[in-house]
Formats: C-alpha cells, structure tokens, sequence
C-alpha cells in the first residue's frame, strides 16, 4: 500500500506552499472572533482585543499543526475552530487575558516536533521527542515567571474534576454557571462522533506518540498543582490533541470505505446515548440538581437534539457506505454544515455567559 503523499508535510510547504489554505481560513477566524466578541469590546477594552487575538492565533497553530495528520482543509481548518473556538478556550475569558495568550502558543510550540526532519536518524527522532515537550516546558516557565512577580493570572486551584468530562456531552449547561461549577473541557455536539472516529484512526494507525502526549496533558489536569501550575492550564495540551483528533475524524468519515461502516455506526450510537442522557436530565429522570433552573433545561434539551441530529447525519452516511456510494464531496457538505451550526450556536452562547 503506498504511503500518503499528506502523510508528512514539510513545514516550509505549509506555510508558504500551502498559503491558499492558511489565508482564508486565517481570515475567517479573525472574522468570526470579531463577531463573537464584538458587543463585549466597549465593556473589557484591551482585555477583549487580546482575547480575539488569542483565539485567532490558536486557531491559526492549530489549523497548521493538524497538516500533519489531515489529508484536507476541512479537517485542519474544524480542528482550528474546535480548539480556538472550542468551550474549554471560550472558557478562559473569566481569568486574566495572558491564559488565553499561553493557551494560544500551544499548537504552534508543538510545529517542531510535528514537522521535524523525516530522516531515520535516531538524532533526529531524539530531537522530536525532545521538541514534543516544548509546549510542557513553555507553561512550566510561565507560571513560574508569573509566581516570581506575584502575577496569579488563573487560580492555582483551578483544576479539571472527573465530572468535567460531562461536558463533553452537555457543552451549554457545563458553561453555564447556573448549572453548578463545572469546566467546559469537551467539544461541541457534533465533533464527538469525529473525535471518536479520528481516535479509532489514531489507534490503528498506532500513532502511539500522539497518545501519550494526550495521555500526559490529561494526567497532569487531574492531578494537583505541580511547578506552581494551575491544573486546569495542562489541559491546553489535551485539548489541542482532541481538536486534531476531530480534524482528523472528518477526513476519515468523509473517505471512509464499505469495511469502515461498523465504526459509523457505534459513532452514531454512542451520540444516540449522549441524547438520552441530555434528554434524561433535562426531563428530571436522571436527578442532577432538585432545582435544576428551566433556562438550563432548555439547554439540556438543546444538547439532546443537536446529539440526535448527529445520529441522523451517521445513519445517512452509514447506508450511503452500505449502499457503496461514495459522493465523498456530499458527505464533507453534510459534516461541514452541521459542524457549523453546532459551533455558531454553541460559540455564541457560551461567550455570552462568560463574558
């Protein structure tokens, strides 16, 4: 089997060779982080232009990183949306404007371990282990140098609790701070089905490397504070992974073959299942809150349609495979319209009641 010409990129060619991809979808971040912040910039000033600068710059970082795992624009460009316009960065609105800023240089600290030299050599191989940790030493030296100058720009008790992992099924209400103290760490709706398919894809392609990057930014999250830190700050690393994961999901359901159905199909059960749980809470089967308000049910509810109308979009591509019809260009218009529904009107929302 012949190896993927996109399977390695030179960073050269991305950046320069690759300008007709990066230039728009760079202006469309911009755009849509002026439009997300726009009401917001007479209120915080410099704060709030920093902000758009930061979620701009991630998605940038991350846009170009995830070239070196997908095979089209789509997937780099939702993998530069899901992370820099993703809950868990939206989130970060509610500390100082630098969290935002170190969270933004994530994907572009980790472009020299991605794209480092192909050679065999076992010195360049050393050089992208070692490059691969660029980004764990860059946040270890910010709260450090913060910590000196008596600088606390996040809470070093702000951690990631086993119940933020919730959020990945209810995004809205996990933002919302009527529902309770929870951090939005997840992705929207619809890119968990491609989050778990990219993850499939990752797994057979024992791209193991990856894995334990995921692995150590998550394990750092949940554990105390170490190096002076704030936990939740660790999970800039996962959260990057995640997003290029997703990219990567899109391209794989898009290309995805007749053998590949099986795995569309759990993807569109295990959405199936987010939906019933949304829709369990909000209907008071599941007791999360005895008063759970009626504003946050609604978000419940919101949660459980948008799971269901990724079922739906499964099962069209499941017998579109079943029916061994590609129209591969059908199926990225039928993702792209539902990825971006789900992030213009979670996006929104959850700026709104962060801001």
């Amino acid at each position: 089997m012949k190896k993927r010409k996109t399977d390695r990129l030179e960073f050269g060619k991305v950046v320069f060779g690759g300008a007709a991809g990066v230039l728009p979808a760079m202006i469309i971040y911009i755009l849509f982080a002026f439009y997300l912040f726009y009401f917001y910039l007479g209120k915080s000033g410099t704060g709030c232009l920093l902000f758009v600068f930061s979620v701009s710059a991630a998605s940038v970082g991350t846009f170009l990183l995830s070239r070196r795992w997908t095979a089209d624009f789509s997937g780099s460009f939702f993998a530069g949306c899901l992370y820099g316009f993703g809950p868990f960065m939206l989130s970060l609105v509610r500390f100082h404007p630098s969290a935002s800023l170190l969270v933004s240089s994530v994907p572009w600290l980790f472009l020299p371990a991605a794209f480092g030299p192909a050679s065999t050599n076992r010195h360049w191989h050393l050089f992208r282990v070692l490059a691969s940790a660029i980004p764990f030493i860059a946040v270890i030296i910010f709260f450090q140098a913060a910590t000196h100058y008596h600088f606390f720009p996040v809470p070093i008790g702000a951690g990631v609790k086993p119940v933020d992992l919730t959020s990945f099924i209810w995004p809205l209400a996990a933002a919302d701070s009527a529902f309770g103290e929870l951090n939005p760490i997840g992705l929207y709706h619809f890119a968990n089905a491609l989050l778990f398919t990219g993850l499939i894809m990752m797994i057979k392609a024992r791209r193991y490397k990856v894995m334990a990057i995921l692995a150590a930014g998550i394990i750092l999250a949940f554990c105390p504070p170490v190096w002076q830190v704030s936990p939740i700050m660790w999970f800039a690393i996962p959260s990057v992974v995640i997003a290029i994961l997703a990219g990567a999901g899109l391209d794989g359901l898009v290309l995805a073959g007749f053998s590949d159905r099986k795995w569309v199909l759990a993807a569109a059960f295990l959405s199936g299942l987010f939906s019933i749980a949304a829709f369990s809470i909000a209907m008071g089967f599941i007791p999360v809150n005895q008063n759970l308000p009626a504003d946050i049910k609604t978000l419940f509810v919101f949660s459980a349609k948008f799971h269901l109308l990724t079922v739906l979009a499964l099962v069209v591509i499941f017998f579109m495979l079943q029916s061994r019809i590609r129209l591969t260009g059908v199926r990225r218009l039928l993702i792209a319209a539902a990825l971006i529904l789900d992030i213009f009107l979670a996006a929104r929302y959850i700026v709104g009641s962060a801001v």
